[in-house]
């Protein structure tokens, strides 16, 4: 049923996230809007094609924050400035992990979410494994870390069954 709902009211991606991609694509490296997209295609297996009329727009208000920049060979790059939002965004994912760890142990939810979240961790987790070789060192353990964090969490779980 929850399932069923998210298809309806929600995309592939959340609301917000484009901004974030864009972002950590250029903190990796300066890229056209048209590698940006080509690049999540890619990084989604498909399930997310983000449009041009999405895209591009994103990256004019980007520019106009003062987030990123623009090179004479059109590829944008991020600026100082778009490197600490990226990272304030870093600091409230964790806090928005942390805030959903806590409502699944306070409501009813159990179940009938955590199968659900179960189903996406193992989905970002093949996608993550596919590109392990693409992964930088620092990048492959931070997804041990957050391999081994989520293992911990399930033996809480069932230690508690």
């Amino acid at each position: 049923m929850f399932r069923e709902w998210t298809q309806r009211v929600g995309s592939a991606v959340p609301r917000g996230f484009s901004r974030y991609y864009i972002l950590q694509q250029l903190k990796e490296q300066p890229h056209t809007g048209k590698e940006i997209i080509d690049s999540a295609i890619e990084a989604s297996a498909g399930n997310w094609k983000p449009s041009p009329g999405l895209i591009y727009p994103l990256l004019g208000r980007l520019l106009d924050e003062g987030l990123i920049e623009e090179s004479e060979n059109g590829k944008y790059q991020i600026t100082d400035h778009g490197k600490t939002i990226l990272t304030d965004l870093e600091h409230w994912k964790m806090d928005a992990q942390k805030q959903m760890d806590t409502m699944m142990r306070l409501m009813n939810m159990g179940k009938f979410m955590g199968m659900d979240m179960l189903e996406r961790v193992t989905i970002l987790g093949n996608l993550l494994s596919s590109n392990a070789s693409q992964m930088t060192n620092h990048e492959i353990e931070k997804y041990k870390k957050f391999l081994q964090d989520e293992l911990e969490k399930i033996k809480e779980m069932d230690s508690k069954k």
